[in-house]
Formats: structure tokens, C-alpha cells, sequence
């Protein structure tokens, strides 16, 4: 998406988006640090964030939510008609499974070894594991599945803490970014389809970001000023594959209605200044030399509607609501927009 195609956007945005009930009867969600809301508060971990600053300007404060406030599917939850936030696996209970359930877990990876240097993390894999058990468990019934509302986020890590991170990873060595994009989609393909064994029908598939662009990434593979093209580039392969793959499924996949959302086109930080944002090489929180989380409660900046990046590689909630605003409405995904996902 052109700059130009933002700053229409960001007129769009002004307007609220008004949902009139519920849309969808269950919503479940998939993914990592993007989407992790409180799965990882009990593992040995290095990527969970149930501390302040975090959840600086959420209602419940340090719940394990990578921002200061919202996150994207809590907000496309919202949008959808959802009352109350989508709880994680790890505090739901079992009737939860008939309403939803949030899955995702901070530095999990399509491939098992991802982000393995953090510690535990619950790969996407067992995330489908998980969500087997929860559906079985309650009897969702076959046709309610059909009707809920699938979203899933996953692949940055396989860049960020596996093919660009030399130790203890080898995989750069070992492939192309063309090689390691195709061999990331093989798995992606087989796990959509065991997501649709499992009753799913509507299901958003986001792409990745330009990862290249986040504070970390800039000063490990670029001079902290620029994006980082080589990271940049890689991604982008992987997510033409992802796009393909979402493609080929709704051609081929009986009933599926699969989106994809486009995060890298136009996510320069700068492109977001046409969004009225003004810092979008930084992070808000303060962050140690060489780390990406928010240091323990330690300052942060006051304006941080104004800034793209929250630490070092997390958005902050109004990039979250950026992003889950123009998936919801149709700008940044096809071929459907979220909001037709969850009323079909």
C-alpha cells in the first residue's frame, strides 16, 4: 500500500467503525508476541512481560501484553461485537472453548527451535494441540466452529530470533532466504490445514511487517537509523508465499474463506507519519543497550499515541489500533476484510 493509500486511511480511521451486537459466536486466536496475552506469565521465560511498564494504559494493567495498552485482536475483538477481551489458554476455563480462546505465546515460531534461547514458549503447533483439547473437552459442536472467527499471526520469529540470529541458529547457513521462505510455508500450509480440520472456516492469516524497520532490527543489522533492506527483503518472500498460500486455499479448501493481511506494505515507520504519527525509530519505554523489552519500571514517554514502536520490536496500542482497524475494514487484507469474516 502507497503512501498515498495511508494517508486515505488514516481519514478512514476518523470515522468509528460501528458494530451492532455480537458478529461472530466464538473467536480464537493464534500466534505470538503480537498477539500473547498473558500465556507466557507462568513459563520460564524471558519473553513474558507480566510487569510494569507494560499494560501502562490497559484497564488491568501488566496482564503479559507486549504493549502499553490493547493489542491487535483485542481490538479486532472489540470491533467484532465482543464484550468482554478473549481470554488466554492459560486462565480460561474449559467452557471458554464455546466463546474463545487466545492461544498465542510470546517468541513462538512456525519451526520448534525458534526463539529456544528465550526459553519455554508454546510453539504453534502445540497451540493447535491446545486448542484440540479445548473444543473436545467442552464439545463445541462442529457447526459452531464453522461460524467463529480464526486469526493468526506467526512467522517473525523465525526471522528475529532464528535466521537472523547466527547463534545457536544455523538455519542462514544452511538456506536462501527463498529456501528458508518456502521451507517456513511448507509447515504454515500443514498447520492451516489441521486448523481446518478442526472446524475452522473463517480464519485471517496476517503477513509479516517490515521487521527490518523495528528499533531492534535497525541497530543490529542496519546503523539504528535505517531499515534493515536484507531483513526486509527476506520477509517479503515469505510473505508472497503467504499470500499465494492463502489464495490457493480458498480455491482449493471446501469452504474456506481465508483473508490475508498485508502488514508490509507501507509499514516504513516514516509511512506512518502520514498516520499522525511523529517517532518511528525508537521505542517509547526505556530499553537497555542490546535488549528490545521495557526495562522494569522505569520511565516512558508521554505521548505515546505519537509513537509507532512501544520497546524495541512491540507496537504500541495506537499502531495496534492502526493495524486492526484497517484489517477489520477491508484496507489492508483480501480478499475479504475481517468485518465480512465475522458476519458471514
Amino acid at each position: 500500500m502507497s503512501k498515498a493509500c495511508w494517508l486515505v486511511a488514516a481519514i478512514i480511521f476518523t470515522a468509528a467503525t460501528v458494530v451492532y451486537g455480537q458478529q461472530a459466536p466464538c473467536f480464537f486466536v493464534f500466534g505470538d508476541s503480537m498477539s500473547d496475552n498473558g500465556n507466557n506469565n507462568n513459563l520460564k521465560s524471558e519473553a513474558k512481560v507480566n510487569f510494569s511498564p507494560y499494560g501502562n494504559d490497559f484497564p488491568k494493567g501488566p496482564t503479559g501484553r507486549f504493549s502499553n495498552g490493547r493489542t491487535i485482536p483485542d481490538i479486532i475483538g472489540e470491533l467484532s461485537g465482543f464484550k468482554d477481551f478473549i481470554p488466554p489458554f492459560a486462565e480460561a476455563s474449559p467452557e471458554q472453548a464455546h466463546t474463545g480462546m487466545n492461544y498465542a505465546s510470546g517468541g513462538s515460531g512456525l519451526r520448534e527451535e525458534t526463539s529456544e534461547h528465550l526459553g519455554d514458549r508454546i510453539s504453534i503447533r502445540k497451540q493447535l494441540q491446545n486448542h484440540k483439547t479445548s473444543i473436545t473437552k467442552a464439545n463445541v459442536p462442529a457447526e459452531r466452529l464453522q461460524q467463529c472467527l480464526y486469526m493468526i499471526n506467526i512467522g517473525s520469529n523465525d526471522y528475529i530470533n532464528n535466521y537472523f540470529m547466527s547463534k545457536p541458529y544455523n538455519t542462514k547457513r544452511r538456506y536462501t532466504p527463498k529456501q528458508y521462505a518456502y521451507s517456513l510455508i511448507i509447515i504454515y500450509r500443514s498447520h492451516l490445514k489441521n486448523l481446518h480440520r478442526l472446524g475452522a472456516r473463517k480464519v485471517a492469516v496476517f503477513g509479516l511487517s517490515q521487521i527490518g524497520c523495528t528499533p531492534k532490527i535497525m541497530k543490529s543489522h542496519s546503523d539504528g537509523k535505517i531499515c534493515s533492506r536484507e531483513v526486509n527483503e527476506a520477509v517479503k518472500i515469505f510473505n508472497k508465499n503467504l499470500d499465494d498460500l492463502v489464495m490457493d486455499f480458498n480455491k482449493k479448501v471446501r469452504g474456506a474463506k481465508f483473508t490475508y493481511v498485508d502488514l508490509f506494505s507501507g509499514g516504513d515507520p516514516q509511512a506512518f507519519i502520514f498516520l499522525g504519527f511523529k517517532v518511528g525509530g525508537k521505542s517509547c519505554c526505556t530499553v537497555n543497550p542490546g535488549e528490545e523489552l521495557c526495562v522494569p519500571n522505569q520511565p516512558v514517554c508521554a505521548n505515546r499515541t505519537e509513537y509507532v514502536f512501544w520497546d524495541d520490536l512491540h507496537s504500541t496500542e495506537a499502531t495496534n489500533m492502526v493495524v486492526a482497524k484497517g484489517s477489520f475494514d477491508g484496507i489492508i487484507s483480501k480478499p475479504y476484510s475481517i468485518a465480512q469474516l465475522a458476519k458471514e
